[in-house]
């Protein structure tokens, strides 16, 4: 669990560098992130899938999209030390930090 916290940390650490719309301070900033991310996403967004199912269904499941992307720029306005400069920033760093954490955990086995 540690590991995954760290990879998490990591990978946003990465987003923050290759997207000028995403701020992270440092590396104590990117871990508080993660974990707060961590969080939300498995105690809110649930609830915000459950809540939106019809517009999801709709949508074909891109609605998810937007649920990724509003919890991201949630985090990014709640913390100091990790900022998101806009909703389409929140859209792509939601993307790329989904896809940096996954390909990160399946290189290290975690």
């Amino acid at each position: 669990m540690l590991l995954l916290w760290i990879l998490n940390a990591v990978a946003l650490l990465i987003v923050a560098y290759l997207l000028p719309g995403i701020v992270v301070t440092g590396f104590g900033s990117a871990l508080i992130a993660a974990v707060v991310l961590g969080l939300l996403n498995v105690l809110v967004k649930p609830v915000l899938i459950l809540l939106t199912l019809p517009v999801t269904i709709v949508t074909l499941g891109l609605f998810l999209f937007v649920i990724n992307a509003l919890v991201f720029w949630f985090v990014g306005s709640i913390l100091s030390g990790f900022r998101v400069e806009g909703f389409w920033w929140a859209v792509i760093g939601a993307i790329l930090y989904s896809v940096i954490s996954s390909l990160l955990q399946s290189l290290t086995g975690a």
